[in-house]
């Protein structure tokens, strides 16, 4: 793995707390709109910049892209947003409760994503991978960091726990409780030394913005003749923790209607499919099962374990693909399919029942989450896994740290 120090551009500690906000991808327009509202430095106003214009604008228009890079530059302007002097790697532990993860935030090399030795697990959707390499492209930095993990390392290990003995840059709690400690380290030979041991890392979250980072970069070293693979543009933002720390949460699923049928019909069909019983919880409490609600009633579909070499077919979400959503409901493409929502688990299932109970929904699927070793020999094996199979929490701040791209040529 190559990595290296970066000027970061991030905001002054007094305001920082202000200025990090939840990644793009975590809440909605008008979600954002209430979050940043009364707050000017809210980082939101940069990766979701749409907030500031009139609603009726019509989604990825250009004055949304345009609005983004104003608002960079007007946070820099005001000094809400500063570039460093000197170049810097960065310790940043997330604190939720009883949990905490401790991960390095650095710069990646494209060339080792596109080589594969940063591996994925999902596909992005084309739509909104797009829409983030028109983001970076404009703003021309990365303005949220991809999360990226690996086999723990002792070596690691032992750098993350001396720096947290340092003062901290920034140390503050979130309106959800999560604490975000960042301690800056100028002396980065030994993380560059000791990353270069790590074969592979894997994108846990942010698959499109990893993608989007690539595409930018290509596109830059197409227009670059003089391009020698070393400029600021090949490098991306990203987060690696090791995968021992990680928590996964379960990514649930509902479904707007029942293709035609109902719901005793449904059931019915699902009994051919499934062990089915009436449950009193709403969460499956080991693999090989998925928790549903339908007409205000839970329901356990369960099945025998499945004999299989094939790290994906096994998973809980590829079995309520496989045998439900495709055959009965019509999901042909979950990626695609106007028809099906996918709710991290962080909502909890009290979410899943409001959307069915109020008509939003017609069934909803509560899952067991993937475990991290899951996810890791699927990647391993080159494999992809369904759509929205894994929410990671606690979540990242955007704005505490970006990277910016290097002047355009």
């Amino acid at each position: 793995m190559k990595i290296k120090p970066f000027i970061a551009v991030r905001p002054p500690r007094e305001i920082a707390d202000q200025v990090a906000s939840p990644p793009y991808d975590v809440v909605d327009t008008e979600e954002a709109r209430k979050i940043a509202e009364g707050n000017p430095h809210c980082f939101l106003r940069i990766v979701r910049s749409e907030i500031e214009l009139p609603e009726d604008t019509p989604a990825y228009d250009d004055a949304i892209y345009q609005a983004a890079a104003s608002n960079f530059e007007r946070f820099k302007q005001e000094g809400w947003l500063k570039p460093t002097s000197e170049p810097a790697v960065y310790v940043y532990r997330l604190q939720q409760e009883t949990h905490a993860q401790v991960g390095l935030v650095t710069v990646c090399h494209i060339d080792d994503y596109d080589a594969g030795r940063i591996k994925r697990h999902e596909k992005t959707r084309k739509l909104t991978e797009d829409d983030r390499t028109r983001h970076v492209d404009t703003v021309n930095a990365n303005t949220g960091p991809v999360f990226l993990t690996y086999r723990d390392h002792p070596v690691i290990d032992r750098l993350v726990e001396e720096t947290q003995n340092e003062e901290p840059l920034y140390d503050f709690e979130a309106s959800d409780k999560v604490r975000h400690t960042v301690w800056e380290v100028r002396e980065a030979d030994p993380w560059v030394t000791a990353f270069a041991e790590i074969k592979n890392s894997y994108v846990a979250d942010g698959h499109h913005r990893a993608a989007s980072a690539a595409r930018v970069a290509r596109l830059r070293r197409d227009a670059d003749p003089h391009s020698t693979g070393e400029e600021e543009y090949n490098w991306f933002l990203s987060v690696l923790f090791p995968a021992g720390q990680l928590r996964i949460l379960p990514y649930n699923r509902c479904v707007k209607d029942l293709n035609g049928m109902d719901a005793s019909a449904f059931l019915k069909e699902v009994r051919n499919r499934f062990s089915v019983t009436e449950a009193d919880k709403s969460e499956p409490v080991e693999p090989g099962g998925v928790c549903m609600y339908l007409d205000r009633k839970w329901y356990l579909l369960s099945w025998e374990e499945i004999p299989s070499d094939d790290p994906v077919s096994t998973l809980d979400v590829s079995v309520l693909q496989d045998r439900l959503l495709h055959p009965l409901l019509g999901i042909d493409d979950p990626r695609d399919n106007p028809r099906i929502e996918f709710v991290g688990g962080v909502r909890g299932t009290k979410e899943l029942e409001k959307r069915v109970n109020s008509g939003r929904a017609a069934v909803a699927f509560s899952m067991y989450p993937v475990s991290v070793d899951q996810l890791l020999a699927v990647a391993d094996a080159g494999r992809i896994m369904p759509p929205k199979s894994t929410w990671f929490e606690p979540k990242l701040k955007s704005g505490l740290l970006v990277h910016e791209l290097g002047p355009k040529r």
